[in-house]
């Protein structure tokens, strides 16, 4: 297999694989590998079973691919195979990461030799999007009293990030970036996030940014990426403004994700304070996601 480089030229050739499939966590979305493409080094390849593969490394510098895309069922015992091939010829440690939990049970079927195991810290936190906007119940009472002192205290103006915002959004973003030491991760995430501001027009998503005093405080980016499911991949706000994180949240579903009736709030790469803040919004579910080696 020969891997290349993901660039926005290879967008439709990756969308004619991923597209007809409906995943159930966010790695799976052209924008997921395009942002990210730089911090995980991810690369794709065409098996010559006409199946897409996409390798990439951990934050431990250590190379995987992801489960196939677009394979037929009758070649799956040779495409893993050629991916088994390729992990033993390159000394890799892992063969697959961010394995749904189908594929995880075609590989317990298929043999033996797979050792699965779950990675935590790699769950997609899923939301229904109709509790995201009514923060009905006690344990979401917390969230409706942010949001009601952010009203009190600030007139916030809503605007679809576009070109005549792009510039004004990515100065929040690097004022934001550089108030939390903006290396490694969040480094990486500006990168993203400038790159889809780039390119507005190519790539298949919503981004609302929320002005307070004339000023951009805050702006979120997101997809759909079926009649199902839509992934919010960035959401970034002004912390001094107590409230506006509940706010963003809130508005973004209520005013561009209200029709699609789950909200994929993506992993919390075992960071405490992410985690404790995704669970204070009560998942509908923790999406898994599996590590396969081989014996």
């Amino acid at each position: 297999m020969n891997f290349k480089d993901i660039t926005i030229e290879d967008k439709k050739i990756l969308d004619k694989y991923i597209k007809p499939y409906t995943f159930k966590t966010s790695e799976y979305s052209f924008i997921s590998l395009y942002i990210w493409r730089k911090a995980y080094h991810i690369q794709y390849a065409i098996s010559k079973y006409d199946a897409l593969i996409i390798m990439k490394k951990d934050e431990k510098g250590n190379y995987h691919f992801m489960q196939p895309i677009g394979y037929k069922d009758e070649d799956l015992e040779n495409i893993l195979e050629e991916c088994i091939d390729y992990m033993r010829k390159n000394n890799m440690i892992y063969l697959f990461k961010d394995a749904e939990e189908d594929f995880a049970q075609k590989l317990n079927h298929i043999s033996k030799k797979f050792i699965i195991k779950e990675e935590r810290e790699n769950f997609d936190y899923i939301y229904e999007s109709e509790k995201l906007i009514s923060l009905s119940g006690k344990k979401l009472h917390s969230k409706r009293n942010h949001i009601n002192s952010f009203l009190r205290n600030y007139e916030p103006v809503l605007k679809p990030i576009d070109k005549n915002n792009a510039d004004e959004v990515n100065e929040m973003a690097k004022y934001w970036c550089k108030q939390n030491f903006c290396v490694d991760y969040l480094y990486f995430e500006l990168k993203g996030v400038q790159d889809m501001l780039c390119h507005l027009d190519e790539l298949d998503f919503q981004g609302m940014a929320i002005y307070v005093n004339g000023r951009v405080e805050g702006f979120t980016f997101g997809e759909k990426v079926n009649e199902k499911m839509a992934i919010i991949h960035i959401e970034k706000a002004n912390a001094d403004l107590d409230g506006l994180y509940a706010y963003i949240n809130n508005a973004f579903v209520k005013n561009y994700f209200y029709d699609v009736p789950f909200i994929n709030r993506e992993e919390d790469l075992g960071i405490e304070g992410l985690r404790k803040a995704k669970l204070s919004y009560q998942p509908y579910k923790l999406e898994r996601k599996f590590i396969v080696t081989i014996i």
